[in-house]
């Protein structure tokens, strides 16, 4: 599997999982270095993957997001990166980021290979693609891989997504 970054190939690790496919279950640390628990039964989670909030796009993502989390019908929001979780605490508290997760997967980088999108290449080697996962009673709902890593995931995909309760509109990767 591969995207881009600013046009050129680069190539992930790991199998993006499928709509309908049981979500690997990971442990991540959040900013205070207690666990994150990725597909914990029982709950909607929206996961959204980013190379580093240290960039402008990832933090306008995480910006959006939050703002925009009571869209998304009682889902919890998790942003994960290889962020330390000291700089990832100090991000929430600049930003003022207080309606969503953070969580870093830099101990094991479990989670970039369970879900294939951990960069094998380039400058952004050992970082996370942009994606996102919806998480549904245990199973992968959702999911977008943004072939561009300079650019945004597709909100309104997302948005609709939730709207519609169960689906999502044509060209975000969840057919």
């Amino acid at each position: 599997m591969s995207v881009n970054f600013k046009g050129n190939p680069v190539n992930l690790k790991g199998n993006v999982p499928e709509v309908g496919a049981e979500a690997p279950k990971v442990s991540l640390k959040a900013k205070d270095l207690s666990p994150v628990e990725i597909a914990k039964g029982g709950k909607t989670q929206i996961i959204l993957t980013v190379p580093s909030l240290d960039t402008p796009v990832c933090a306008s993502e995480a910006r959006e997001f939050n703002q925009k989390i009571a869209t998304f019908k009682g889902a919890e929001v998790i942003v994960v990166s290889m962020d330390l979780p000291f700089a990832m605490g100090r991000f929430c508290s600049t930003e003022n980021i207080d309606n969503l997760v953070v969580a870093s997967d830099f101990v094991t980088k479990e989670f970039g290979e369970k879900y294939g999108v951990l960069i094998a290449n380039s400058a952004l080697e050992g970082l996370l693609a942009r994606a996102v996962f919806v998480i549904k009673d245990g199973k992968i709902a959702y999911k977008e891989l943004v072939k561009e890593i300079t650019e945004m995931p597709n909100f309104e995909a997302i948005e609709s997504f939730f709207k519609d309760g169960s689906s999502c509109c044509g060209g975000c990767g969840c057919h």
